[in-house]
């Protein structure tokens, strides 16, 4: 039972030493790096996540339990009409994406050269699109989708219009505020899938 809870939290903190390795230098870092910074050897690092694809997706799935992403869904999606529904995920998606973006950014730059970079993404991104298609099908059930939208087409929208590079792509590289950015989003994500949007 203590040997669990040791390896528990020997993981834990290879996790979180990695992430703070990863913001810092970027995703192709090495796994000697990490078992370095973590002060452990690296083949405690290869035993725990057996290559680095599979330590990419860790970290990434370590982060969404360290900021409680599926539980902030889950209140979400308990708010009092499609409206409401659809902008508190996405405020709670957007506040992510702020906590996440020095690793995203370089996970996504790396996909097109890094199988495992590519495997630990599209993982996370299965993830959240099935989260996005609970969401618009709560709000099609709702009568509250625009008509020309189907289910399939309406998540594929959302997806892509709240992904991580359009937020990038106004933070990083128009220099809007997060506030600003998280509130535009929302706004003409509304205005696109809604039939009446909030004010």
């Amino acid at each position: 039972m203590s040997s669990k809870r040791d390896k528990k939290a020997t993981r834990e903190e290879l996790l979180d030493a990695a992430w703070e390795l990863v913001a810092f230098k970027g995703a192709q870092v090495g796994m000697a790096e990490i078992a370095a910074i973590a002060g452990v050897s690296r083949q405690s690092v290869y035993l725990h996540f057996g290559n680095r694809g599979g330590l990419l997706m860790a970290l990434l799935k370590r982060t969404d339990d360290r900021l409680g992403i599926r539980e902030a869904f889950e209140h979400a999606r308990t708010a009092s009409g499609p409206e409401a529904k659809l902008d508190a995920t996405l405020k709670v998606w957007f506040e992510f994406v702020a906590e996440i973006l020095p690793v995203a950014r370089d996970i996504i730059r790396l996909r097109a050269t890094d199988k495992e970079a590519e495997a630990a993404w599209l993982d996370r991104m299965a993830d959240l699109r099935s989260w996005m298609k609970l969401l618009v099908g709560d709000i099609s059930r709702a009568g509250a989708l625009k008509p020309h939208w189907q289910v399939d087409t309406a998540t594929d929208y959302l997806w892509a219009a709240a992904s991580v590079q359009s937020w990038a792509l106004l933070v990083d590289d128009s220099g809007w505020a997060p506030e600003e950015a998280s509130r535009t989003l929302r706004r003409s994500i509304a205005d696109s899938l809604l039939v009446t949007s909030p004010n």
